[in-house]
């Protein structure tokens, strides 16, 4: 074969805030796959928060990259060629195939899609890892009754879009948190939540009042900080808190001081963290309901896209700092 394979290294790890000089670009000839392999060339590549912490060298509920080590990632692609019975050469498949451009895998963990049913793009998104963790979080953990106020962070993002649509149609009033008024229109006028906080606005604790009268019910916490602290004070007796992620803590070296803790002892309040990795069984169920809501125009998405492989540190840094809209995406192919 004499194309080859770009990939994105971890050239060093980060203090506070990761820069591009973290990374560092190479291209490799393309191996040829061995008896029970394939070859994917992968056209999207996913870009996520929880990657900021598999840079750290700290314990953690999955391994650390190391330092030279291709950068984790999934991807979703074309079979070039196979040795692996499961699949054949033009089939279109999902995995953790990494900061890429092409990967080779035995098949574990790498599942087949349909670009017929659904863009191939959204298997990364909505109709995928960020999909299903805001189902399983949501509907297992959350655990929402109608005519409950629902509350959801980062709720543009990949994983809070879905929250929020998945909570109206469960007869919930929705009400997300999100960085500007742009953001907030989306939120609001095409996903069609009932309401949403600007916190960058200045008015978190009073804006977040206005727009949950009736207290708040389950908090889906994607950011953690001061937006956690706000919403602590809004709590229902017996509220949820399905806690997905703290992406606003990640690039910190001092972490905030959560201030309302007292809230959740006082409400008796479920809060659970979960990895959506550690559900597996709940995927299948969650994969067939969200294609299906994509397929029927029943949830709206939207995507950041950046072009070409080179690009991805760039756009996985402005992603930390927010400055993506929905998914955030690399175009490889």
């Amino acid at each position: 074969m004499n194309e080859l394979n770009t990939r994105v290294l971890l050239a060093s790890r980060p203090e506070g805030w990761p820069i591009e000089a973290n990374f560092r670009i190479e291209e490799v000839p393309l191996v040829e796959p061995r008896d029970g392999e394939l070859l994917v060339r992968s056209h999207w590549l996913s870009l996520d928060p929880y990657m900021r912490g598999r840079m750290n060298d700290a314990k953690s509920y999955a391994p650390k990259v190391e330092i030279g080590d291709v950068m984790v990632g999934g991807a979703v692609g074309e079979v070039l060629a196979s040795k692996n019975g499961a699949y054949k050469v033009g089939d279109f498949v999902v995995g953790s195939f990494g900061w890429q451009t092409h990967a080779v895998s035995n098949g574990a963990g790498v599942m087949k899609v349909d670009p017929k049913r659904v863009p191939l793009s959204a298997y990364l998104g909505v109709v995928g890892m960020p999909g299903v963790t805001a189902y399983v979080g949501l509907l297992d953990i959350g655990a929402p009754r109608e005519g409950e106020t629902v509350v959801v962070s980062a709720a543009s993002g990949a994983v809070g879009s879905v929250v929020g649509q998945i909570a109206k149609m469960r007869g919930c009033r929705a009400v997300g948190i999100a960085g500007g008024s742009a953001k907030c229109d989306y939120v609001t006028r095409e996903l069609g939540f009932d309401a949403c906080v600007d916190y960058k606005a200045g008015r978190l604790l009073e804006d977040l009042r206005a727009a949950t009268p009736k207290g708040v019910d389950v908090y889906f916490e994607n950011v953690g900080g001061e937006v956690l602290d706000a919403v602590l004070t809004r709590l229902n007796p017996f509220a949820r808190i399905p806690l997905c992620g703290l992406v606003s803590q990640y690039n910190e070296t001092k972490p905030y001081p959560v201030r309302n803790l007292g809230a959740l002892l006082v409400n008796r309040v479920k809060l659970e963290g979960f990895i959506v990795s550690d559900r597996l069984p709940r995927w299948p169920e969650a994969l067939g309901a969200l294609a299906g809501w994509v397929a029927e125009g029943k949830l709206h998405y939207r995507e950041s896209k950046a072009e070409g492989i080179r690009q991805a540190p760039r756009a996985f840094l402005g992603m930390l700092r927010g400055e993506n809209f929905g998914k955030q995406l690399v175009k490889l192919a």
